[in-house]
């Protein structure tokens, strides 16, 4: 069971939401529990990068006239993280070098290391996908900065 908490000052943690409360309360009182406690990443940010992908994605697709298949969408996403840098280096057994993207899982990074990749990722994309000047799109494309 997952249950969002909150530490308060005193070091009381308290459940983050009503819902995280009535899970809580399914506890009994004087008993002794195990947890294990991950500090979580800002939900709404790593929406909001996902949702940079997708806007690169489409507009990538549009100037190159690709089907849309989530396979190739995951493709697009490991290439622009590849190019910002977040990759690992496997060697095949022929010692041949082949890149794999970074997870953006939360257990794989910090929060201040997503962030420093969501910038790496914007300057990717100002690089090799958005190229032409149109105002539609940059104004779009400012609401992701």
């Amino acid at each position: 069971m997952i249950i969002e908490i909150i530490k308060l000052s005193g070091g009381t943690l308290v459940p983050a939401s009503d819902i995280d409360a009535e899970k809580l309360a399914k506890f009994k009182t004087g008993e002794q529990y195990q947890i294990e406690i991950k500090q979580t990443r800002n939900p709404a940010f790593h929406r909001k990068v996902f949702a940079f992908f997708q806007f690169c994605f489409e507009h990538w697709q549009s100037q190159h006239e690709v089907q849309c298949l989530d396979k190739q969408f995951d493709s697009f996403r490991d290439q622009m993280l590849i190019l910002a840098g977040y990759y690992d280096e496997l060697y095949n057994l022929s010692g041949e070098v082949r890149l794999e993207a970074k997870s953006l899982a939360y257990s794989s990074m910090s929060q201040e290391q997503f962030e420093q990749c969501y910038s790496a990722l914007i300057n990717v994309a100002l690089k090799h996908i958005f190229t032409e000047d149109d105002p539609v799109i940059q104004d779009r494309l400012i609401g992701f900065f």
